[in-house]
């Protein structure tokens, strides 16, 4: 099967510098089929200056996906990103989350029909983070070795992220577990979004809403592959998220797990409908 064309969607909020970063690593893509929407759950004009300067310098269509910041709200608006995406493959990352010159053609490679891919985060600490922001450090470039040393000093929780291995059939070792994946690393087709009515909006406030998605799409039918050594991401170090209606949101899940209902009762097909982006 050909590679897919891929909408990428990058969710981001009042982070211009990491979101510079983040596409500065996605600028230097051996991939080339591929289109960026960023997902802005409300931010400053910071935000927009950053698009507006790599609109000039990227080789790909990067459009602006922004709605008003009335809270944490990142369901919406990857909802409303998705409603603009042109391409057959999605795959999710985070404002903060930096990728490697392969991370897209190793998604293409992995891309499946009736699969999804579950790809996995290099963690770097917050020493680090500050290092790379105030020497301006390109990551996403640095070598086999540079990795190593940064492992072997904590800064990150893997001894050299730039590994790939072949994993061949052990990446469909777990095929129906939904824990662990989440919307900071996903590949999937666009066309198996929108037919479980893409992220469950009632999820309000950080938690669970990827896993909500991922629970749905197993209803459906969808595997999971493992991206790990394959699909990784840089991500930055940040304070925890305001974690106040997680307990609320993780009923909601449970709800999803307990019930045959694979579409969400809010979701992309009202933005699919009106093209409201």
């Amino acid at each position: 099967m050909s590679q897919p064309s891929i909408s990428v969607i990058v969710t981001t909020y009042n982070w211009p510098e990491a979101l510079a970063k983040v596409l500065a690593g996605l600028k230097r893509q051996q991939y080339k089929r591929m289109e960026v929407i960023i997902a802005d759950d409300g931010s400053t004009d910071a935000t927009a200056e950053v698009i507006r300067h790599y609109r000039k310098e990227c080789d790909f269509p990067l459009l602006h996906c922004w709605q008003p910041d009335e809270g944490f709200r990142a369901a919406m608006i990857r909802n409303r990103a998705v409603a603009q995406a042109s391409n057959d493959y999605l795959i999710f990352i985070d404002g903060d989350c930096i990728p490697m010159p392969h991370f897209i053609s190793n998604h293409a490679k992995l891309a499946q029909k009736g699969w999804l891919v579950s790809g996995a985060r290099v963690l770097l600490n917050q020493p680090f983070t500050k290092e790379i922001f105030s020497q301006e450090l390109t990551i996403e470039q640095w070598s086999h070795q540079q990795w190593l040393l940064a492992g072997f000093s904590r800064k990150c929780n893997r001894f050299c992220p730039t590994l790939k291995l072949p994993l061949g059939k052990l990446r469909a070792f777990s095929p129906y577990r939904w824990q662990g994946v989440k919307t900071c690393n996903l590949g999937l087709w666009r066309e198996d979004f929108v037919a479980v009515n893409g992220l469950n909006e009632d999820f309000i406030g950080w938690g669970f809403e990827d896993s909500d998605l991922v629970i749905r799409l197993q209803k459906k039918g969808i595997k999971k592959k493992f991206g790990k050594y394959a699909v990784e991401v840089l991500h930055l170090w940040h304070p925890s998220q305001d974690r106040s209606n997680v307990e609320a949101n993780a009923k909601r899940l449970q709800r999803t797990i307990e019930c045959s209902q694979v579409k969400a009762n809010k979701g992309i097909e009202q933005y699919i409908s009106h093209d409201d982006c």
